[in-house]
């Protein structure tokens, strides 16, 4: 069985992602929470073992993120969109780091 993985956001930030063999799933800033939230829902159900959220659509669909949050399949990556970096995506891999190994090793806080 492969592996897939998705990316979720604005058309602008995840076109690329189609060239190297990604699959990419508009969902635009005009587009209702809900429906993002079902496809992530979606996407979360069928095959998909990896899938990438820019992180200015995971503001908008925080709640379904963490629902998923303790479970092993699907990882969910937040990744900067073309406006640039908000810092929520390093922030999850802090929390995560810091959830594994118990102190936080990324920047030195304890």
């Amino acid at each position: 069985m492969s592996k897939k993985i998705a990316v979720m956001g604005d058309w602008d930030s995840i076109y690329g992602f189609s060239a190297l063999g990604l699959e990419t799933f508009r969902i635009e800033e005009s587009t209702d929470a809900e429906e993002a939230s079902d496809t992530l829902k979606k996407l979360a159900q069928s095959e998909y073992e990896v899938i990438y959220i820019t992180e200015s659509l995971a503001a908008r669909i925080q709640d379904t993120i963490d629902r998923y949050h303790d479970s092993p399949s699907p990882a969910i990556i937040l990744i900067p969109g073309i406006s640039g970096n908000t810092g929520q995506g390093l922030a999850a891999v802090k929390r995560s780091v810091e959830q594994a190994v118990g102190s936080d090793i990324i920047f030195g806080n304890s």
